[in-house]
């Protein structure tokens, strides 16, 4: 099948990346209320409507019977988890880098003093065959 504008160009993306969507608690808690409140031949519409699914839903309801509404909001952006800085995590990656190859560079030292070691006893034994 061809395309009467012609070939899509390299550079253009034909699908964007989509996006997760994020629900604040206002609308979370407006959902459940809406959908508690409806009756049961409206509830599937309501979802269909929202595109939600049901698991949503029983979510957002635990959590607001829970009373725990800082589960209502995103927890990967919350203020209870910030996210590090630029710099703290460029820092942390490079501490682990510098432990990692001090870790191998004692290895590595270790091996040669067992080569050097390895090295002189050949040498005694050739020395002593002579």
């Amino acid at each position: 099948m061809t395309s009467t504008n012609g070939p899509i160009a390299e550079s253009e993306d034909p699908a964007p990346k989509p996006t997760r969507r994020r629900f604040s608690s206002e609308y979370k808690l407006r959902m459940v209320a809406e959908y508690d409140a409806a009756p049961a031949g409206e509830k599937g519409a309501i979802l269909r409507r929202e595109r939600l699914y049901n698991s949503h839903i029983i979510e957002w309801r635990a959590a607001r019977d829970a009373g725990a509404m800082t589960t209502l909001t995103d927890q990967r952006a919350s203020p209870a988890r910030p996210k590090r800085a630029a710099e703290q995590a460029e820092l942390e990656r490079l501490r682990k880098k510098v432990a990692r190859l001090e870790k191998d560079l004692a290895k590595r030292d270790a091996a040669l003093r067992v080569m050097g070691k390895a090295s002189a006893l050949l040498e005694l034994l050739a020395e002593s065959a002579d």
